[in-house]
């Protein structure tokens, strides 16, 4: 075996052009299909990441009908919903896979919100004490709620920092008085996310699907928020999961336990209420799907450049096979048996495509670097899709290299001899 491949390297080297023009479409083959596969991965951690965000793996359930969550902003909670204590709050954070759990009201759109004139169109929640410790805020400046607030139903207000900006333009909102509801509220801290998350925006479609164009969040105790809307609102529960992974189990199993606890059992069955989560997860796969689809026909269309390749390494071969016979010749009358000259020609095709096969693999990867970085598009080199690439190239050798190599190795000493 290693004087077969010793033999295969001079070879190679022996012909140094053709070698690579031989190697070429094995190289562009296999260059093409890691271009394509690191694309895919590439777009696919970024779909992931613009829906999940920054990384504080909080999982929402509320209250839907059907498929669809209620909205209380306008829609009357059903009789039958038992309120989510503390203690049931105690039993999520401790499920598996969780880290902590907070209940919270809130408002997608708030309409009812003024600082003078100036109108607040974004959205309100009223939170526990464990809210801001799941979404990762931190304090800007002024301070976060304390027991006290939430024990005395105090009305103090919060804003995060796209809210400060739009209902103070700039100047410190500390002290400073909302009407809510035509109820007053002191502003006491402005908070923004440690982790800030951006999500990538390379297209109009990523705009309208990502791009977070609203006046900012503003939260309040949660103590206090039925001084503000109906008397027994439904909360709604967000579970921090311990790891991205744990995210649809988490949100499975809390919508199973708040449904069975909470619901009454007529309620299930005839208006088909139910806490539910909506799984981030599932949405992310779906449109990764989609665009593993699409990029599955690319990886096809490159896979015939490798087809190319290999008969463009069995056409060398052949040609190899011609040149040699008296060698191939000489080799058998001197006792060289058929396995022999065989194996050697075997050797020498899958020599040649592996070397295609790690150029090809080099290329790709510069390739999905050059494309990430004057093009903007997401990619993530694949190792095991570099290894395969590798393997299916030596497999290419073997394959189209076995007919030259049996055309070798059943040549008559005695003819091949004679060859000019």
């Amino acid at each position: 075996m290693k004087e077969n491949l010793v033999l295969s390297f001079q070879s190679v080297w022996a012909h140094k052009l053709r070698s690579f023009l031989t190697m070429l479409g094995i190289i562009i083959g296999i260059a093409a299909i890691i271009t394509i596969v690191s694309t895919i991965k590439g777009t696919n951690e970024q779909i992931k990441q613009n829906l999940i965000g920054a990384g504080n793996n909080a999982v929402v359930l509320q209250v839907y009908q059907n498929d669809y969550p209620l909205e209380f902003s306008y829609q009357q909670a059903p009789d039958g919903i038992r309120p989510v204590d503390e203690r049931m709050r105690n039993h999520l954070a401790n499920m598996n896979g969780a880290a902590d759990a907070s209940l919270f009201y809130s408002r997608q759109y708030v309409d009812n919100v003024f600082y003078q004139n100036t109108r607040f169109g974004g959205g309100m929640a009223g939170i526990d004490s464990h809210y801001f410790d799941i979404y990762g805020y931190r304090t800007l400046y002024g301070r976060d709620f304390t027991q006290d607030d939430y024990d005395s139903a105090r009305k103090h207000v919060i804003l995060d920092r796209r809210a400060a900006n739009t209902l103070f333009n700039g100047e410190n909102p500390l002290g400073r008085t909302l009407e809510i509801n035509r109820e007053p509220f002191a502003v006491i801290g402005v908070v923004e996310m440690s982790a800030q998350f951006q999500p990538t925006i390379n297209s109009l479609n990523d705009y309208y699907m990502y791009a977070d164009a609203g006046e900012g969040q503003i939260f309040i105790p949660d103590a206090v928020w039925e001084i503000l809307y109906k008397y027994g609102e439904p909360k709604s529960v967000v579970i921090a999961a311990q790891t991205t992974d744990d995210m649809a189990t988490v949100s499975q199993k809390a919508g199973d336990i708040l449904t069975a606890n909470l619901v009454s059992e007529q309620l299930r069955q005839e208006q088909q209420i139910s806490y539910r989560g909506r799984n981030l997860m599932e949405d992310a796969q779906q449109l990764q799907q989609i665009a593993t689809a699409t990029s599955r026909q690319l990886v096809w269309i490159a896979a015939i450049s490798l087809l190319v390749g290999g008969i463009g390494v069995m056409n060398i071969m052949m040609v190899s096979v011609t040149e040699r016979t008296r060698e191939i010749g000489l080799k058998k009358a001197l006792g060289a048996k058929r396995k022999r000259i065989l194996g050697q020609f075997l050797t020498e095709a899958a020599v040649l495509t592996t070397i295609g096969g790690i150029l090809g693999v080099a290329s790709g990867i510069v390739m999905a670097k050059l494309i990430s970085r004057f093009m903007g598009m997401p990619t993530a080199v694949s190792i095991p899709a570099a290894v395969a690439a590798t393997v299916f190239s030596v497999v290419i050798g073997l394959i189209f290299g076995l007919l030259p190599a049996v055309k070798a190795s059943k040549l008559n000493p005695i003819d091949a001899l004679r060859r000019e």
